[in-house]
């Protein structure tokens, strides 16, 4: 007798063999270049602190208790801020019906407070000081914008790994390169594929963020935001959602 799991699970491999690179990847490649590309400007630009995640914060704010410096109070403001934002947006995430498109929502909120983001750097800046409150509010905007995605990521995201934390996925990737050279077949180079993919994405936004932002400054986060706008709009999409979360 068939077992319709393991026919339902063959079909899905062989659909995602017959898809393209860039149909397979194009969310994770856009929204993991936008998490590098905007994480470093944000750094730049607000003398040190992290849009992206707590723990660069926390070890920021450690090491001006010992040194000294201005900002303490908004690397460890970061800590609530993005907790408050991981609880409401999980709530969300549990209220919303099934059939309603959470992960395509939840883009669309990013893409907001990446806009307030814009708007509050461009309007504040350029930022002399770290501890101002001006700093503050423009910081925890991009802040909440990625932890939102952060909690996407562990709630709604399906098999697309994290697009925003990159030490995670740079150990998956060597533990990916160690199963594949003493072990080469199909699945290892697939799993190989995707974490450098992802590391690789991330490194570039890094570097075209930081060159941007030397010719136009905190401007240089507008056209980052225009890839999550496009993978909002992509994820309501029954077919693409399924490409890219594999669910």
């Amino acid at each position: 007798m068939a077992n319709p799991e393991a026919n339902d699970s063959m079909k899905d491999k062989d659909s995602a063999a017959k898809l393209t690179f860039w149909q397979r990847y194009q969310i994770p490649v856009m929204l993991t270049t936008v998490g590098g590309a905007i994480d470093t400007i944000g750094f730049i630009g607000l003398l040190g602190f992290f849009t992206n995640h707590v723990t660069g914060n926390l070890v920021m704010a450690g090491g001006g208790l010992v040194k000294g410096g201005d900002g303490l109070w908004v690397k460890l403001g970061a800590l609530p801020v993005f907790l408050i934002t991981v609880i409401i947006t999980k709530r969300m995430i549990n209220i919303t019906s099934a059939n309603k498109p959470i992960l395509s929502n939840l883009l669309f909120a990013e893409v907001v407070f990446l806009l307030a983001f814009l708007a509050s750097a461009v309007y504040f800046g350029p930022f002399e000081q770290a501890g101002t409150l001006e700093v503050a509010f423009t910081g925890f905007l991009g802040l909440t914008a990625f932890a939102i995605r952060n909690t996407a990521g562990k709630s709604v995201m399906g098999k697309m790994k994290p697009t925003l934390l990159m030490t995670g996925n740079t150990t998956q990737l060597g533990i990916d390169l160690s199963d594949y050279v003493f072990d080469r077949n199909n699945c290892n180079m697939d799993s190989l594929r995707h974490s450098f993919t992802l590391v690789a994405s991330f490194t570039i936004g890094a570097f075209v963020g930081a060159v941007l932002y030397i010719y136009i400054g905190l401007w240089a986060i507008a056209p980052f935001i225009l890839p999550v706008l496009y993978a909002a709009i992509k994820m309501r999409d029954k077919q693409a959602l399924k490409e890219a979360t594999g669910t």
